[in-house]
């Protein structure tokens, strides 16, 4: 069955969000990326290229806080209330179809669900009550 994280966003300090959790709660990140490692990292400002694309940090029993900075550059906002998305993790794509195909009547499809650069099959949604939605399946874990 698929799990279930928040993903918290934040404007250009993520990494100093994280290691104030990481001093609080302890223990270490599984994923740091930055966005000069993405496909389209070449293009950004050497600030942006250097700010916080994706940041996993487990924390107690099989629970994991995600993060993002938001870009301004990309056109991205962040608004207080909204700065949150829900993450599933799926355990198949089969499974990732069904929950994003369940969460889609009447949601805006903010990306959909397609094999992603960083390895994962991957789609967001807001759904019809306004919640963000994150729908994931990591290849690595088959």
């Amino acid at each position: 069955m698929a799990t279930i994280n928040p993903y918290l966003n934040f404007l250009g300090n993520t990494e100093e969000a994280f290691n104030f959790y990481k001093s609080v709660f302890g223990g270490e990140f599984a994923i740091i990326q930055r966005f000069k490692d993405t496909p389209h990292g070449d293009n950004m400002s050497a600030d942006d290229k250097e700010k916080i694309m994706h940041i996993s940090y487990p924390i107690g029993n099989g629970n994991v806080l995600m993060g993002t900075d938001v870009l301004p550059a990309m056109g991205q906002k962040l608004n207080i209330g909204d700065n949150f998305s829900i993450s599933i993790n799926a355990d198949s794509e089969e499974e990732a179809d069904r929950l994003f195909a369940g969460l889609s009547p009447g949601a805006n499809v903010v990306m959909p669900l397609e094999k992603a650069f960083w390895g994962a099959y991957f789609g967001m949604l807001t759904d019809k009550f306004g919640i963000q939605w994150m729908v994931n399946f990591d290849y690595q874990q088959k």
